[in-house]
């Protein structure tokens, strides 16, 4: 006996259709020793059998009446429950026509009638022994996988955990910020989220991944761990000449984000937060800083972000004024479309002001303890 056939001593399922009752008791007798054997008379039977019974390879005679073999093997293939079911067809033909046709609808292979017992033992075995190490494969590349996306999962986690604790570490220094961070975050995915719903600049933020988008904004105040404690901290209005100061943060932030870019290859990531970092204080109008860019020119994420800091820096107490009411913020953001901020961002604001309330009236609930901390990818 063929080896490869005796590893195959699990019982594997064989199903034999052919019309033919002389045909099943000889591949009954050739199989019963090594298969759980089952004679089908007819394709339609075999598909009753298919309900309750799973076969682990089928012998298809192609010439039977009412559905043929080559019928039959369309129904399989086109059922997901069974188009992985080997099929080798039975058949009293030789020519290579018909071979190529049974070959082409699927079949894995041909066995001419009379057939061989070694012949047809030998093919079932070799037929069977490569579904095992298909499955074998299959299982093999799915448990890698999820050992891969494991992996990737602690590796975000651990990013994500490093920006939360950067983003503290900022808050700490700010403290007249607290929670700065954590909110424009949640305005910021308010933002994006409806942009991609209604279209908005689709071109560019239906290419953009959430998981990695909304953590880097984390960084777009990082330059301010480089600002003095007694700018950073001043109770009261700043200087003219200690906000010329105070604007280097952000120019300090990109050349932070750039230090890290040297060291890794994760520069997706690290682009948004430089956007965020760099772009934040532009203003549609070109009277921003540090550039002076305007209109399109400034990079959406820092279209975006501008929205976000400045509400956030309106609804917030300073040490030189108190927080403003939500309604006169809303209208303050409103009032500088074209202006300092983007018309077409706007208008996507207006439509979501309510989430950006509800987010400001929770901070204000829970104090400057609140800080949204994004631990799972969107």
């Amino acid at each position: 006996m063929d080896a490869r056939v005796d590893t195959l001593q699990e019982r594997h399922t064989v199903a034999v259709v052919d019309d033919n009752v002389t045909n099943l008791k000889i591949a009954r007798s050739i199989l019963d020793a090594h298969y759980d054997t089952y004679a089908v008379p007819s394709a339609k039977v075999l598909f009753d059998m298919l309900e309750k019974i799973t076969p682990d390879l089928i012998l298809l005679d192609i010439e039977m009446p009412e559905m043929s073999g080559y019928e039959a093997i369309k129904k399989l293939k086109s059922d997901a429950r069974f188009r992985f079911i080997p099929v080798i067809f039975l058949t009293s033909r030789n020519d290579e026509g018909s071979e190529l046709e049974g070959l082409s609808l699927g079949a894995i292979d041909y066995v001419t009638k009379p057939f061989s017992a070694a012949l047809l033992l030998r093919r079932i075995g070799n037929h069977l022994l490569i579904a095992e190490q298909k499955k074998e494969l299959e299982s093999y590349n799915k448990n890698l996988a999820e050992r891969v996306n494991e992996k990737t999962s602690q590796i975000l986690k651990l990013q994500f955990g490093i920006l939360n604790v950067i983003a503290e570490l900022v808050e700490f220094r700010d403290r007249k910020t607290g929670g700065h961070i954590g909110r424009t975050q949640r305005y910021l995915e308010l933002l994006v989220k409806r942009m991609l719903k209604d279209g908005i600049y689709n071109d560019e933020v239906s290419s953009w991944d959430l998981t990695f988008l909304i953590p880097s904004a984390q960084l777009h105040d990082v330059g301010k761990i480089a600002i003095s404690d007694t700018i950073l901290n001043k109770p009261g209005k700043l200087t003219p000449e200690e906000f010329d100061i105070m604007k280097t943060h952000v120019t300090k932030g990109v050349e932070a984000i750039e230090r890290i870019e040297e060291e890794t290859q994760e520069h997706s990531f690290l682009h948004h937060a430089k956007c965020f970092a760099g772009y934040h204080h532009e203003k549609w109008d070109g009277t921003g800083y540090p550039n002076g860019l305007a209109g399109e020119n400034i990079p959406l994420q820092g279209r975006l972000m501008a929205i976000a800091d400045v509400y956030d820096a309106l609804i917030s107490a300073r040490p030189y004024k108190d927080p403003m009411p939500l309604e006169v913020a809303r209208d303050i953001i409103l009032d500088g479309r074209g202006k300092h901020f983007d018309p077409t961002l706007i208008d996507v604001f207006e439509d979501v002001v309510g989430g950006f309330e509800e987010i400001a009236e929770t901070s204000r609930n829970h104090g400057d303890s609140f800080i949204f901390k994004w631990n799972e990818p969107a």
